[in-house]
């Protein structure tokens, strides 16, 4: 990855503890250790973290411009996510791809898989365009 388009995690994916690993026109990877607190009461994974990485890597996914200074952000405005298995692998990979849209709306999907491979979580997401500020 073109480490000018690198974005330092903000502080909620600081504190989930992932990195962005390559982003471009329509895909995003983020990488992310198991920590402790990602786990739920039966120390499994907790859904909200296979949420919260696909939320990101979709999102970014659609908001690739190519230039470093001009930065497109998105809402969520639909999140669909499938659990479909379970790991105790210490490494998550999510990826997302944009794999449609307009000029305000863009629709993507992504997966949540470890460092062997096996798929955990699969997304569907709708994203609104926000406008970009101008100084």
């Amino acid at each position: 990855m073109d480490k000018q388009f690198y974005e330092a995690p903000y502080a909620y994916g600081a504190h989930m503890g992932w990195d962005m690993v390559e982003w471009s026109d329509g895909f995003a990877r983020f990488e992310m250790p198991v920590r402790s607190f990602h786990l739920n009461r039966h120390d499994n994974l907790h859904g909200g973290t296979h949420a919260s990485l696909l939320d990101t890597v979709m999102g970014y996914a659609g908001c690739w411009t190519g230039v470093p200074d001009q930065r497109q952000m998105c809402l969520t405005l639909s999140l669909n996510v499938q659990f479909v298995s379970r790991s105790d692998r210490p490494l998550l990979i999510a990826e997302g791809r944009k794999t449609d849209g307009g000029a305000s709306i863009f629709f993507a999907e992504g997966y949540v898989r470890d460092d062997q491979g096996l798929v955990l979580a699969r997304a569907t997401g709708v994203f609104k365009y926000r406008r970009r500020q101008t100084d």
